[in-house]
């Protein structure tokens, strides 16, 4: 079979990579850009599968209804449908989350799920979270792609009543204002600056001279 497998970050490029050691019979073809995409876009090439894993841009409803498109996001859809889902989700104060793998259509991420993974732990650092997101994303994907080849897939219909949407937090978003301190708990602020941690906008505090004080880590007093 063919596969299209479109991502650029590194952990979306070792998820290709432990896919093809799993799928050794088959091809995966990788656009790592918008312009390898619209190369592969505009070839003869079958695709039996187009992954999006960490991708960020929009794609077209053509394309989309020519070929079966799978994204990959790190939520239990239909809840945290939208931008920043694993910032969103910490900062709720969610304690578990799920990858979801689905059938993108015209909804943004409100197409049918195919694979839906395990719990995973939000504590920890970013860095951590995002392990157990990649282990989760490399589940539902082998999932799909072996139910694929063997003619087993199912779609399930996700329930837009049930389905919560945040948009793509912006850096302003970031800032730690000094009357956050009397409204959250310490938990809270933790959480909201662990949650934000390279390569995501840091959180911040704005001095009285104007310049910004950077909080890369926090440590929780037990």
């Amino acid at each position: 079979m063919n596969f299209l497998f479109c991502g650029y970050r590194d952990w979306s490029l070792d998820i290709v990579e432990d896919l093809e050691s799993r799928f050794k019979e088959d091809t995966f073809f990788i656009a790592k850009s918008r312009k390898q995409f619209a190369k592969y876009a505009k070839s003869n090439i079958e695709f039996d599968l187009v992954l999006f894993v960490g991708w960020s841009w929009i794609i077209k409803e053509k394309f989309l209804k020519n070929n079966n498109c799978i994204c990959i996001h790190p939520s239990p859809l239909p809840k945290y449908r939208g931008g920043s889902p694993i910032q969103n989700q910490i900062i709720s104060g969610e304690k578990y989350s799920k990858v979801t793998a689905f059938l993108m259509n015209d909804i943004l991420d409100g197409g049918p799920i195919v694979s839906q993974s395990h719990d995973f732990s939000l504590d920890g650092n970013l860095s951590e979270v995002f392990k157990r997101v990649s282990s989760s994303s490399i589940f539902c994907l082998s999932d799909t792609i072996a139910k694929k080849k063997n003619g087993s897939l199912e779609e399930k219909e996700q329930s837009n009543d049930a389905g919560t949407f945040f948009k793509r937090r912006s850096p302003d978003q970031s800032e730690i204002h000094v009357d956050d301190f009397s409204k959250y708990t310490a938990k809270e602020i933790y959480d909201k600056i662990r949650c934000l941690q390279d390569p995501y906008p840091n959180a911040f505090i704005v001095c009285k001279d104007g310049k910004k004080i950077y909080l890369t880590k926090a440590h929780l007093d037990d």
